[in-house]
């Protein structure tokens, strides 16, 4: 991503760099004081300046509880609480999208943040469901989530049940938190945007981020007023929990969209 050509709204990114491991401290602290601070700013409308520059650092927006609202999953995962194609072609990609799934452990979307630690490692937990969406048919024979070419990578998502609603909670928030420091990088490097939180229902909510290529990053942090192209977003309800990243290069809008319908299937 480091530096790559952009890319347009709903194409597959044709390629990323590679992500250094890096995570300071003092950004994480400092994020779990500003997670849930701001409010959530819709994208505006084509050809109106996009909100970034003068939104909060973190957004929020709360649907609430109500008829129509998704109760907080309770029992086992099972792959039909996946992120599917069909969230993708209706965010404009039109390319047959391919799903690869297996349950096991595993690095975790994007773990370069956190060192290329497994999701055991970090959690210390049971084996995730892990499914990647990808436009080619040769997927890697270590990990079949994850495509040869990175250009077919549309997205992958890693999820689990854990015991208790309390303890997904816990789990979203530190792999949330793992992710913080990539809001912060040298100029020029790829790097998140700010945190956008999605509340559907008590006990059933997403963050994410949107990512910037590197040739926008001129100043450690992401442009204000430009869109990003996909990013990573770390979802819970009741006890399930999951992390996504979309390698899609998907706007702001097309990225709320398939936050939200992660959320409301998992």
């Amino acid at each position: 991503m480091n530096g790559a050509p952009a890319a347009g709204r709903g194409a597959v990114r044709t390629g990323y760099g590679v992500r250094p491991r890096y995570a300071v401290a003092a950004v994480v602290a400092a994020a779990v004081c500003g997670l849930a601070a701001g409010r959530f700013v819709l994208p505006p409308p084509p050809g109106s300046a996009h909100p970034a520059a003068a939104a909060p650092a973190h957004g929020r927006t709360t649907t609430g509880s109500g008829p129509g609202s998704p109760e907080p999953a309770t029992g086992p995962m099972t792959t039909a609480d996946l992120l599917g194609p069909a969230a993708f072609g209706a965010v404009g990609i039109t390319a047959p999208i391919h799903t690869r799934d297996r349950f096991g452990d595993g690095v975790y979307a994007n773990a370069a943040c956190a060192g290329e630690k497994t999701l055991g490692q970090t959690l210390g937990g049971p084996g995730a469901h892990f499914r990647g969406l990808m436009t080619g048919t040769r997927a890697d024979p270590d990990d079949p989530t994850v495509a040869v070419d990175h250009a077919d990578q549309v997205a992958r998502e890693v999820a689990a049940a854990a015991q208790t609603p309390a303890l997904a909670q816990n789990f979203a928030q530190r792999l949330l938190l793992e992710e913080v420091p990539c809001q912060t990088a040298p100029p020029g490097h790829w790097v998140y945007g700010r945190t956008m939180t999605l509340d559907l229902a008590p006990g059933v909510s997403a963050s994410w981020m949107g990512s910037y290529q590197g040739s926008l990053n001129t100043a450690g942090t992401a442009p204000g007023g430009a869109e990003p192209c996909g990013g990573i977003a770390v979802l819970r309800s009741g006890s399930h929990y999951a992390v996504l990243e979309v390698d899609a290069c998907l706007g702001a809008d097309a990225m709320s969209r398939i936050v939200r319908t992660a959320l409301s299937q998992l």
